[in-house]
């Protein structure tokens, strides 16, 4: 529900605000906010932890210094390539983003999964009997209570 305008304000500030502090916008915001700080404790791991540990592992391979020079003087780096404006086939650096999207998702998917068995949700009670179900009940009753007064 839109605020009423105030006197000298435009009637769509009011919109405007309310459309903000809907909850949704609010919690996305927040999201994002959570989501940048992640992105720099990822990176931190990708780049402080885990290349060094597979550039070990490759013998010291950097692959986003691999690249096809397509058109122009080959260079022996990327850096230099691009300095002499050689046109370029980045398949290092297109490696190096791949294998940084699986460490994402790889974190992603543990940090997903801990929050989940955290925040378990308690097993759902039992459902109230249906209307239906109580008249059964209660027609059951009267019968086994007219059997045991004609029986006794």
């Amino acid at each position: 529900m839109a605020k009423r305008a105030m006197p000298g304000k435009p009637g769509w500030l009011g919109d405007f605000t309310s459309f903000l502090m809907r909850g949704n916008v609010v919690d996305l915001a927040v999201a994002v906010v959570i989501g940048a700080a992640f992105t720099k404790i990822v990176n931190s791991l990708v780049g402080d932890l885990i290349n060094p540990i597979v550039g070990l592992i490759t013998g010291g391979v950097d692959f986003s210094n691999h690249f096809l020079t397509l058109a122009g003087k080959v260079e022996p780096t990327l850096e230099a390539a691009k300095k002499a404006g050689a046109v370029t086939l980045n398949y290092g650096v297109f490696v190096n983003a791949l294998v940084n999207f699986m460490i994402v998702g790889f974190a992603i998917f543990w940090l997903v999964r801990t929050v989940q068995k955290l925040h378990a949700k308690p097993a759902p009670a039992a459902a109230a009997p249906t209307a239906t179900e109580v008249l059964l009940a209660e027609i059951r009753d009267l019968l086994k209570e007219q059997h045991h007064n004609s029986a006794g």
